[in-house]
């Protein structure tokens, strides 16, 4: 791991030159014994391209690895579901919405809960106070985000309805652009977008996860991929912990290393870092539970079209019989 700093800051560099990726013939394109990762420019898998790690893993196999970048995880998912990449990360949201539209995708791993990862901030000279203080007030979010579902259970949390504020729907950079000028009363945003709010501009935080939402990451896949190819998931899952142990004890040097990735400063993403769930694992019951109650409350308000069933759409690896 210690040349990863320094492949992190190539990548920043390249970053730079070439335009990201869009679903044109190059991604079209399905080389046998390939695995095409989707990622952004923030987390886990990041770390894992930028150490080389999973290159030197599955050479043996004589499995090339190729790299795709998207700009948040409702793109990654459709990446999956058009089989542009085989392989991303996304919040706990984005997958029930995919899952909603028929994308082809399997869950296969999560990440531990993250909860002070994502908030509801309103301006540092606001009169809102609490959540309670937002009834007939124009929230801004990213809809079909991870916060999605944060807002509907502090609202609730909080004896609102859902209908009770008024949502306005917008991506992070417009919808930042939107609390700055003052169009919204708050913003309902995560890390390191939620970090940068704090330190930039001030933002005042009202209410984060905790006590009231997850935040979880998943780990997904092609919904065929992870069938055909387990030894290169199971391969992927154990670098990803070994890059999640690295990490976890080197928050600065992270941070330091995403700053020229992400155009935010160390101090914001050690911040953003420090609220992180490092570790990754297939899933298992207590999972699926929680994510088909995002999904049946998500259906309950009306925001996805139809009933899901999540375990439907979950791939767990064979035991082996000792």
């Amino acid at each position: 791991m210690k040349n990863i700093i320094k492949k992190v800051r190539n990548i920043a560099l390249i970053s730079l030159l070439i335009p990201a990726i869009g679903f044109g013939k190059e991604l079209d394109k399905k080389v046998e014994d390939e695995v095409r990762i989707g990622y952004q420019k923030y987390g886990t898998l990041i770390l894992l391209k930028a150490s080389g790690e999973l290159e030197k893993r599955l050479a043996p196999l004589g499995v090339k690895v190729t790299w795709s970048e998207f700009p948040a995880g409702p793109q990654l998912l459709e990446g999956l579901n058009v089989g542009g990449v085989d392989f991303g990360t996304t919040g706990e949201t984005p997958p029930i919405f995919a899952q909603a539209a028929n994308a082809k995708i399997k869950y296969i791993g999560y990440e531990p809960p993250a909860p002070r990862g994502e908030a509801i901030v309103v301006q540092s000279n606001s009169s809102i106070k609490t959540v309670a203080d937002l009834k007939g007030k124009k929230v801004v979010l990213n809809k079909g985000s991870n916060v999605h579902y944060l807002l509907v259970k502090a609202l609730e949390k909080a004896g609102l309805k859902y209908s009770d504020v008024e949502t306005v729907f917008l991506a992070p950079a417009d919808a930042r652009a939107a609390f700055e000028r003052g169009s919204v009363d708050a913003w309902v945003i995560w890390d390191p977008f939620l970090a940068a709010a704090e330190t930039s501009i001030g933002a005042k935080v009202i209410q984060d996860g905790t006590n009231t939402v997850n935040n979880h990451q998943f780990y997904l896949a092609e919904e065929n991929y992870a069938s055909k190819r387990p030894d290169v998931v199971a391969a992927i899952f154990d670098e990803l912990k070994k890059v999640n142990d690295w990490a976890v004890t080197k928050l600065k040097e992270v941070a330091n290393a995403l700053a020229p990735l992400t155009g935010l400063d160390s101090i914001t993403l050690e911040k953003a870092l420090e609220r992180g769930g490092y570790g990754i694992n297939y899933l298992n019951e207590k999972v699926i539970t929680e994510q088909q109650k995002i999904a049946d409350t998500f259906y309950d308000l009306k925001l996805i079209p139809k009933k899901l069933d999540i375990k439907s759409v979950v791939w767990q690896p064979e035991q082996k019989n000792k």
